[in-house]
């Protein structure tokens, strides 16, 4: 495993020196328990403000929530971090000899440059359209939790202050689903933002699956 290891960082390497200081590589270790420090390595990580020992990525709990046999390699998707710059994104799954998902090797790119120049071509000629808002790219487990939340919060539509038991159940499964639970100590965290109690949470849990959640 630590050969596996080596050999990706060896290929890192060799794509940010040819694709220069835009372009960022990270590698998820999901060999260790280790969740809230997953980046074993990372170059360029100027790109989406990492370092080395900082925590998941949406596509790590994704990776943990789903099994192997779910996932496909994830190419050529948005991405954005904290301080709004857009990124060309891949996510490459590492799998050993049983299949199971060993690193996750991401690339991204920043073209927030770029789409300035193409949105100032666009303005002449585009037409409207709908596009998809691009995955935030969060640098700790409290700042991704924080996003999580954000996300319950718009697909309900509403504040939590006018949100009645159904509408918090429909948040709280959308977060299990998302993986939220795996973070450490995230049931008080949520408990607190929606007003429930831990007690309450876990109902409202057992409610969701008992309308067909996961």
């Amino acid at each position: 495993m630590k050969f596996q290891l080596e050999f990706l960082k060896q290929v890192a390497r060799g794509i940010t020196k040819q694709f220069g200081q835009n372009c960022e590589v990270v590698i998820h270790d999901l060999t260790t328990d280790d969740l809230e420090h997953s980046i074993a390595f990372i170059e360029n990580g100027h790109v989406s403000n990492r370092a080395l020992g900082d925590g998941p990525s949406h596509v790590v709990l994704e990776t943990l929530r789903k099994g192997a046999d779910e996932l496909q390699d994830h190419l050529g998707y948005l991405t954005r971090t904290t301080d709004g710059r857009i990124l060309k994104s891949s996510t490459i799954y590492i799998r050993n000899d049983q299949d199971q998902i060993r690193y996750i090797f991401s690339i991204n790119y920043d073209i927030t440059a770029l789409l300035t120049v193409e949105n100032a071509l666009k303005s002449l000629t585009a037409t409207e359209t709908t596009a998809k808002e691009p995955e935030k790219i969060t640098q700790n487990v409290n700042d991704l939790l924080d996003d999580l939340i954000e996300q319950s919060v718009v697909l309900v539509g509403k504040p939590v202050a006018m949100m009645n038991k159904e509408d918090k159940v429909r948040a709280i499964q959308f977060l299990n689903e998302a993986g939220a639970f795996l973070i450490t100590k995230s049931g008080d965290k949520v408990s607190n933002y929606f007003g429930i109690s831990k007690y309450t949470l876990y109902s409202y849990l057992d409610a969701g699956k008992e309308n067909g959640g996961a």
